[in-house]
């Protein structure tokens, strides 16, 4: 059985240290959902501005840009694996720049998956452009894909209507990046705002609900899962980014600090103002998954 890094007291957080690639294929369960925020390989000597200052955005050996082959084939091997790891009614959020997200689609194509829409999330602070040779870059895509072309998937079309002021829901999000009061165990250089991931998984799954990430970085999909009152397992190859991850998630143990940060979330606000996600107590979640030894 694999070993969890970290598993929260109620079992709903749970995370594995180590290759994705690896630690994938050890295991059978299958989850209703999955968030994934692979590398972009980007980090090639580039720079850009972060709170006012010239900043390297290099990233780290993860991230280090590759040949157009190399990066089809690494999108084609964890989306085949993350595939086997969707129940059949499951659906997939993969986000990305124009670095790679066109490979992320061709291969969802090529694996069977349906895609459904490419989110566009249009910034509303992104960092200026310090070359001024080019528009300012301020979106990110997530393509939202099911596992089976056949095989409905779970869309909560009410609740995300009445976020969007009782209209239907776009495919162009205008959100913010990650605020500060989000960066107190300090910040991973692609870390994605919980308000993001809020409105993923209260869209696309049902309270209770298994989600994964297999590249989790800081774990912002599980600290957002959790205070959804969904469960979550991450997997990540960086030692400081689980440590990250820990620290986080004991952080919410704190039911003041779990009520503040759903408070700060207007798309959970609004949630629960009417009643429309039925959010499970994180004390009723016990279930445990079944590969995981304590």
């Amino acid at each position: 059985m694999l070993k969890a890094y970290y598993k929260s007291p109620t079992h709903d957080f749970n995370l594995l240290h180590g290759d994705t690639f690896e630690l994938l294929p050890q295991f059978k369960f299958k989850f209703d959902m999955i968030f994934a925020d692979p590398p972009y390989f980007l980090s090639s000597g580039g720079i850009s501005v972060q709170s006012g200052k010239v900043v390297c955005v290099d990233k780290g050996d993860w991230d280090k840009s590759m040949s157009q082959d190399d990066i089809n084939a690494f999108n084609l091997k964890w989306l085949s694996l993350c595939r086997e790891k969707l129940k059949d009614n499951g659906t997939i959020w993969i986000s990305g720049t124009y670095h790679n997200i066109f490979s992320v689609a061709n291969c969802l194509t090529q694996l069977g998956y349906k895609i459904l829409n490419v989110i566009t999330w249009a910034k509303t602070n992104p960092p200026p452009n310090i070359s001024c040779r080019y528009f300012t870059y301020s979106t990110e895509f997530i393509i939202w894909a099911r596992k089976k072309e056949k095989v409905a998937h779970y869309y909560n079309y009410e609740l995300m209507k009445h976020i969007n002021e009782d209209k239907q829901m776009t495919d162009v999000w205008r959100l913010p990046a990650i605020a500060s009061w989000e960066k107190t165990f300090t910040k991973h250089p692609t870390q994605k705002p919980l308000g993001l991931l809020s409105r993923i998984i209260m869209s696309s799954t049902k309270p209770g609900a298994w989600v994964l990430d297999p590249f989790a970085g800081s774990s912002t999909t599980g600290i957002a899962a959790n205070l959804l009152g969904r469960r979550f397992l991450g997997i990540e190859r960086e030692e400081e980014f689980v440590a990250i991850s820990k620290a986080r998630r004991e952080d919410i143990e704190d039911i003041k600090t779990f009520a503040t940060y759903k408070r700060k979330i207007p798309d959970i606000v609004k949630a629960e103002d009417t009643q429309m996600d039925c959010f499970v107590c994180r004390e009723e979640i016990e279930e445990r998954l079944p590969f995981l030894e304590d």
